[in-house]
């Protein structure tokens, strides 16, 4: 009997040294809580810095596949840039990004032809304040005001059917490629209302309103009152 109350302390105080470098008790409950928080970060550890990437990246598109295309959907925070005083300013601003890619096979999708379209602050609201049997457009040039101007663009429909749900369809026109490429993804009302929450939640976000809520205030910097000047 003695024998065994030996053998357990042994095998405690070897245990406890395995897991935090000096003997710990494992019949206290903290030492299994410890245990399986540290499996838990080094599995992810071992997991997001593969190749050397941030580890601390998260991934969490929202996405719909359906037999012709599948859409994804992920916001993308603003970026900030550094005041001379220290503080921060969005340098520009957050968007909604919308990816469709091509099916070429069941329940199979060609990532490499896939193609985007960002939703800024405004055209997000637009989605959201949509009502029952309404839709909306929305038209994109990305060499807007530069000599490449016309070259591409982009548009995205909503365009309501019966029973509530919605095709969202994005065509893609590249004069400089002679291409027309048109992807429509048939959205149920459960998945639409899913994707307007979703615009809902993320639109401070976009705007940096989060960060700018977490500031501490100081004092005498900016108005308080429409009549200030």
């Amino acid at each position: 009997m003695m024998k065994l109350k030996q053998l357990l302390q042994s095998r405690t105080h070897l245990s406890g040294i395995l897991l935090h470098g000096k003997p710990c008790d494992i019949r206290n409950p903290s030492w299994l809580h410890a245990f399986t928080s540290r499996v838990g970060l080094s599995t992810a550890t071992d997991h997001f810095t593969d190749k050397g990437k941030d580890s601390d990246r998260v991934f969490a598109d929202y996405c719909v596949y359906k037999g012709k295309a599948s859409l994804s959907m992920y916001p993308v925070l603003p970026k900030f840039s550094r005041l001379d005083s220290g503080g921060l300013k969005v340098d520009r601003r957050g968007v909604m990004m919308l990816s469709f890619s091509p099916a070429i096979g069941e329940r199979k999708y060609d990532w490499e032809k896939k193609q985007f379209f960002a939703l800024s602050a405004v055209e997000m609201g637009s989605l959201i304040s949509l009502g029952p049997g309404g839709g909306c457009e929305f038209f994109h040039d990305p060499s807007m005001k530069t000599s490449n101007a016309g070259q591409v663009r982009k548009t995205l429909s909503v365009k309501p059917v019966e029973g509530g749900s919605y095709f969202l369809s994005l065509s893609v026109v590249n004069n400089k490629l002679q291409t027309n490429n048109r992807l429509t993804v048939p959205i149920t009302a459960a998945e639409f209302s899913v994707m307007k929450t979703a615009c809902s939640f993320a639109l401070p976000h976009i705007l940096g309103w989060d960060r700018y809520m977490d500031q501490k205030q100081q004092p005498g910097t900016e108005a308080t009152s429409e009549w200030e000047r």
